[in-house]
């Protein structure tokens, strides 16, 4: 990542249909609410950390509610990544992710920076226990 420029390119972003089968299919997973976040070490990605957002037509009605709560959900990621990058760098990682919104209610953008601050803490946290293990 650049130093000082804060961006989600779209090869940050996960989108092979077989990556996105093997992430729901064999990853592991932690809850900061609102989000549940679904990660899965894959060596075949272009860059260190891949992500998409899902926000359930059963947790929210209204497509424009869905939207923003993605938009403020990249956003959060995009502001959020560098320590982690650079954590999964020095380890030689790379992981695809899925947040996953599992609240009825819409957060302001404050409360979703600081639920992902600590989604990404969590997950680094839970990607050293894994690699420890495996060590």
């Amino acid at each position: 990542m650049e130093r000082g420029r804060y961006t989600l390119h779209k090869e940050e972003r996960l989108s092979m249909k077989r990556h996105i089968d093997l992430l729901f299919a064999e990853g592991k997973s932690v809850v900061a609410f609102p989000f549940r976040v679904i990660f899965l070490p894959i060596e075949q990605l272009s860059t260190q950390a891949a992500m998409m957002v899902s926000v359930p037509k059963r947790k929210l009605k209204k497509a424009v509610d869905r939207n923003l709560v993605k938009r403020q959900t990249r956003e959060a990621y995009r502001l959020s990544k560098a320590e982690m990058l650079s954590c999964m760098a020095e380890r030689n990682k790379r992981m695809a992710l899925a947040f996953v919104y599992m609240d009825n209610n819409i957060h302001a953008s404050a409360t979703i920076q600081k639920a992902m601050r600590k989604a990404l803490h969590l997950l680094m946290e839970k990607s050293r226990v894994h690699q420890h293990a495996s060590s």
